[in-house]
């Protein structure tokens, strides 16, 4: 398998990266945001920020890094020409959808070329999700073992990484979900029930409590 990256695919990837993980930092951590935003942050706020972007690019950027390279390398392995291309319009919105107070996040997408099967396809699609599942048991130990900063990466980890799989198992429009069950529809069920109901639990369950 030979996985290159060109220059203008790693400048996408980090910028990406970047951006994500300063919208992120606005949701999440709105009140010192808006202490900054006042015009007069206390040092206080600007050490929570700083923080924030840590969290921020250890957990959503390190997801979405990694989803978008998994199904780079399951694509390159069916023999693709695949790429990654930042949506620079889509970041944009989602550091304004950041500042309103919803956060919508699409920074683009592995594009590849090359005849493939459905299977492949389908294969190719659920590397994302799949590797963001293998995230959230990455996460689990530092949100229920750790402490201070380390229990906050695990909290963020888990809920960032649940959204992620969930939302893109979702069968519709360009989304992992439709390609998934185009596929297969017992695969599909197999992965995007658990996936998408984990993901409920998480949110809407108590389990994990994100202070900020």
């Amino acid at each position: 398998m030979n996985l290159t990256f060109s220059q203008s695919e790693i400048t996408d990837l980090l910028i990406a990266w970047a951006v994500l993980s300063v919208a992120f930092t606005i949701f999440f951590f709105r009140g010192p945001f808006r202490a900054l935003a006042s015009g007069a942050p206390s040092g206080a706020a600007v050490s929570a920020l700083v923080v924030g972007l840590v969290v921020s690019s250890l957990t959503a950027g390190v997801g979405f890094l990694l989803h978008e390279l998994a199904h780079k390398v399951v694509a390159v392995h069916y023999g693709q020409v695949a790429a990654f291309k930042a949506d620079y319009s889509m970041l944009f919105l989602a550091v304004m959808s950041a500042v309103i107070g919803f956060l919508f996040a699409a920074p683009g997408a592995v594009y590849h070329r090359g005849f493939v099967t459905e299977r492949e396809q389908g294969l190719i699609a659920l590397a994302g999700p799949a590797v963001n599942v293998a995230l959230l048991v990455a996460f689990a130990p530092l949100y229920f073992l750790g402490g201070g900063i380390v229990a906050q990466i695990g909290a963020l980890g888990l809920l960032i990484n649940a959204i992620l799989a969930a939302f893109n198992m979702i069968p519709f429009g360009p989304l992992d979900g439709k390609k998934v069950l185009r596929w297969s529809k017992p695969v599909f069920v197999a992965t995007a029930v658990p996936i998408i109901g984990l993901a409920a639990l998480l949110l809407f369950g108590g389990v994990v409590g994100l202070s900020v």
